[in-house]
């Protein structure tokens, strides 16, 4: 006869238990497990690991430098994008290289099942299909969790990444039902666990568009949306190059498709008060939007393919929390769409938050011992903000098991570093997204050197690799050899002028450093390479990606001075933290401030530029705004 044992056992023992199986607790489980913790991960469905709940991308705007800061430090986000996307764009070129931020579309099955590959390699990570309704707390400290099967873990920390699944509620015009996505039921009882200990909640609402049939659309009537013609990538490792694409396409609202969906507002959760938390302000839903820009008689709508086999199509652009008739009548006055077919409407989901001014900057808990928080359980949105969380969280829960001093970025160093200093010393009280304007070093935090910002330090830690390290340094090995080469290496007119001729910029009167002809605004380090012999003949020497490094090469030469002014900023700010502010001023009449700012402002009434500064929404080019009117 078997007894069975009623001690913990060594199989209900970690080092760390990560709650959620979402873009944070992916990264969460993934970077503790491979600095060496013995982790658990404890999820509900794991058959979606990092699902792509909302539309099926990773990057964009800022949030595609986050993914390359988390590749450059040994995170999986970049590594699992590569291997999944069907497009990709480098979006902003025709903006400086602090602007430009790569976007990938990915199949959205195929992104799942990678991640879930990818952590099934890692030997110290296990998982374990449930819910988890409570945490347990001995002192102040965290010591296991009770799932909903009765079943207790035990753990020296915790981490929380529940995303939008605490008391998630789904709506969809006066329908509402309980679930953390449509499809899947909602964590219950873990916020009153929380509550009980201190913490305190509050609700925040996202939303999501209609999926349509891409058999039923009609693409002639759409602008195609090409991806790039050389075709990047995300990850600072040789990962496979993208060989073929998929297009998207886009289209258009009008004003019919407008007073179509105004029919169906009477029913809608977001104005009848039935919806209490705030919704994302940078991704409203077609309602809030035809509502708040109701001078505009037409909103862009994105047309994405969800993978290379499929024919469902994510329409971006077009989230909504109406009646499901409504959205279906409004769509199809949308011109490709007059005869299309639904897979499932758009909904809006409610769902529980903790503001995370209750944590320190590792995402530790103030008040929970070994308790850290990541992903929109903070109180953020998006796929890239959440994977930043829950990578920062899972090796900072590392390295305090370890009696290691935390891993905390500065905002002078990543872009990982502005997201969690935000949230820390801001709060937020709407779905925090990340854009390059909340980042006031964004010359220096571009997307292509977040290996050279950043891998060094991973690499002290122990989570990136020799080989990453090694390859860095080969990289920017080689940059420097160009960069010397273009200051020492001088040119004659007669070798330069038919270039400039060609290039329609002025001809050489003397020799000169080819540092000092890159600087022309009209040539480019490719023009150079391909017409003066000197420069081709010394890149035939350099082994590695060339191309990349003359690239590096020429954004360092040409934006020296932008650097360093950026840099003189940054330091007149600091001086001018305790400056004071009118509290009866009119921040309405500063039409130079971002529409965001002036409510902000008007709203908290801060004293000071430096209390300014700290507002979620109020950027740098605001304060700047600030510091002009008050003469400084």
């Amino acid at each position: 006869m078997f007894h069975v044992k009623q001690e913990v056992s060594r199989e209900k023992k970690y080092d760390i238990i990560v709650v959620g199986g979402g873009h944070a607790g992916c990264e969460a489980a993934a970077a503790a497990a491979n600095l060496g913790s013995r982790v658990l991960l404890i999820t509900m469905n794991m058959a979606n690991m990092a699902q792509m709940s909302c539309n099926p991308s990773i990057g964009g705007i800022a949030k595609g430098q986050i993914v390359r800061e988390i590749d450059a430090m040994g995170g999986l986000t970049g590594v699992v994008t590569d291997a999944t996307m069907i497009q990709f764009r480098m979006l902003n070129l025709s903006k400086g290289p602090a602007m430009w931020s790569p976007r990938a579309q990915n199949d959205r099955m195929l992104f799942s099942i990678e991640w879930r590959n990818w952590l099934e390699k890692i030997e110290k990570l296990e998982f374990w299909q449930d819910s988890v309704t409570e945490i347990i707390v001995e002192g102040e400290r965290v010591t296991g969790v009770i799932t909903a099967l009765g079943i207790t873990f035990f753990a020296d920390a915790v981490i929380l990444a529940n995303g939008t699944f605490l008391n998630g509620i789904i709506h969809i015009g006066e329908k509402q039902f309980q679930g953390g996505r449509i499809g899947e039921r909602s964590s219950r009882n873990l916020t009153e666990s929380l509550k009980t200990f201190g913490l305190e909640s509050n609700r925040m609402k996202t939303g999501t568009p209609v999926r349509v049939d891409g058999r039923t659309l009609d693409f002639s009537k759409m602008t195609e949306q090409p991806g790039d013609v050389i075709p990047g990538k995300f990850s600072f490792l040789d990962t496979p190059k993208l060989l073929k694409q998929r297009s998207c396409y886009l289209a258009f609202t009008s004003t019919e498709v407008h007073d179509i969906l105004r029919t169906g507002f009477e029913k809608s959760p977001l104005f009848t008060g039935r919806i209490k938390g705030a919704g994302p302000r940078y991704c409203p839903s077609i309602e809030d939007k035809i509502e708040r820009f109701s001078d505009k008689e037409r909103h862009q709508l994105f047309i994405e393919p969800e993978g290379w086999d499929t024919v469902e199509y994510y329409v971006n652009g077009f989230s909504s929390s109406l009646p499901e008739e409504v959205q279906f009548l409004a769509l199809r006055k949308v011109k490709g769409f007059e005869h299309a077919r639904f897979f499932r409407p758009g909904y809006a989901i409610e769902y529980d938050y903790f503001p995370p001014h209750q944590l320190s900057f590792s995402l530790e808990s103030k008040v929970i011992e070994h308790l850290y928080l990541a992903g929109q359980i903070n109180g953020t949105t998006g796929y890239e903000e959440a994977a930043a969380q829950g990578f920062m969280a899972g090796i900072n829960a590392h390295l305090k098991l370890n009696q290691e001093k935390p891993f905390i970025l500065k905002r002078s160093e990543a872009y990982i570093g502005v997201l969690i200093d935000d949230l820390i010393t801001k709060g937020t009280d709407e779905p925090y997204r990340m854009f390059t304007s909340r980042a006031e070093y964004r010359i220096l935090l571009r997307q292509d050197n977040a290996d050279y910002r950043l891998t060094p330090m991973a690499h002290a830690l122990g989570l990136a690799s020799d080989e990453r390290l090694k390859k860095m340094k080969e990289k920017y090995g080689t940059i420097d050899k160009i960069i010397k080469f273009l200051q020492q290496t001088i040119i004659s007119p007669e070798e330069a002028n038919p270039m400039l001729n060609r290039c329609g910029t002025a001809p050489l009167a003397q020799r000169t450093k080819l540092a000092t002809l890159l600087l022309r605004p009209q040539i480019g380090i490719k023009d150079m390479t391909m017409d003066l012999n000197p420069l081709s003949d010394f890149t035939e020497t350099l082994s590695g990606s060339v191309q990349d490094a003359l690239k590096e090469a020429e954004l360092l030469i040409k934006y020296e001075g932008y650097i360093q002014k950026e840099q003189e900023i940054a330091d007149k700010l600091s001086r001018l933290e305790n400056m004071p502010l009118d509290s009866a001023f009119d921040y309405h009449k500063l039409k130079s401030l971002s529409f965001e700012a002036r409510e902000k402002l008007t709203q908290i009434r801060p004293g000071t530029i430096g209390q300014a500064a700290r507002i979620s929404g109020v950027s740098p080019a605001d304060i700047s705004v600030l510091i002009v009117h008050l003469g400084r």
